[in-house]
């Protein structure tokens, strides 16, 4: 993949990819997860692969990418297993089978007080951050109902600080209109944790216009351009232009790539970045990989 001047990144990171324990359970997921706050777009290109281990390094290796951050949420349990111990089982395959094995996978675990008491979730966070490589963690608010205002949750979040793990969350409007998961949520905890390592993903979704004044008053946090990179020309993504703008104002060295994998594909969401107009080469090569690398302190 090059640049408009022939110039090669020379890191790609993905940075938010998912990742299933088999295709079945992949395509249940994306089956499921309706993609609506952007609205309707016929022209969106949505990838074919399943999303288990082999079709998610056939995309990596497709795209050039050298290290891929999985966020994982347990969003399939198997039938006739309790929830808690699907959500064990689900963090363990990751980090046991794939990630220990394939070092270009880093694994962030699922976590969910809706399966597992706040004391149990941080239990098993630090016994899989010691024990199992664990990288962080993702969260989801709309689907979790996390709501930040609600320091019964915050031992998660306490635990992510003390144990030096990051967080990536999904950012965006809430369907209910709760406004769970729009930048504006996270407040609580960005105030409280000034330390936090934390990704509010899709740049805010269609929430985006809400990042700047974020951006401004907490300059911890990390930005990615999952999901809505891809959502150009949606009638309520930004545009191309606008997009390149929002990231001129929160920062290029605060944004990262992402593709949402299974539902985008790596190559394709590397040519979308490329494809924004007005960004140097410089921060074209900080978006690609070198942001990513810092923040998740991987072998640049």
């Amino acid at each position: 993949m090059s640049t408009e001047e022939g110039v090669t990144p020379q890191l790609i990171v993905d940075s938010h990819l998912h990742l299933y324990r088999n295709a079945e359970d992949a395509e249940a997921s994306k089956a499921g997860y309706e993609i609506w706050e952007y609205g309707p777009n016929d022209g969106i290109q949505f990838s074919s692969r399943p999303g288990d281990y082999s079709s998610a390094v056939d995309a990596l290796e497709s795209s050039g990418a050298s290290f891929a951050v999985v966020t994982n949420l347990l969003d399939v349990v198997r039938p006739g297993v309790a929830p808690e111990d699907d959500l064990v089982d689900f963090n363990r395959w990751l980090c046991d089978e794939i990630a220990a094995n394939d070092r270009r996978f880093i694994p962030l675990i699922a976590v969910d007080p809706t399966y597992m008491s706040v004391a149990d979730n941080v239990a098993h966070l630090e016994t899989m951050a010691r024990d199992h490589g664990a990288a962080g963690i993702k969260l989801h608010p709309p689907v979790q109902r996390l709501d930040f205002e609600d320091q019964s949750i915050w031992p998660i979040i306490e635990a992510c600080v003390r144990l030096d793990l990051a967080i990536v969350s999904h950012a965006g409007p809430s369907r209910d209109g709760s406004g769970l998961g729009e930048p504006e949520s996270f407040r609580p905890i960005l105030s409280a944790y000034p330390s936090l390592r934390i990704v509010l993903a899709h740049m805010g979704g269609a929430a985006w216009r809400q990042l700047p004044g974020i951006a401004r008053v907490y300059p911890h946090v990390y930005f990615d351009l999952c999901e809505i990179v891809e959502q150009i020309g949606s009638p309520r993504a930004p545009s191309a232009d606008e997009l390149s703008g929002l990231i001129k104002e929160v920062g290029a060295d605060r944004v990262m790539m992402g593709s949402d994998f299974p539902w985008y594909d790596i190559d394709h969401t590397v040519a979308q970045v490329m494809g924004l107009p007005g960004l140097s080469t410089a921060e074209r090569h900080a978006i690609l990989g070198a942001n990513a690398a810092r923040f998740f302190r991987l072998p640049a």
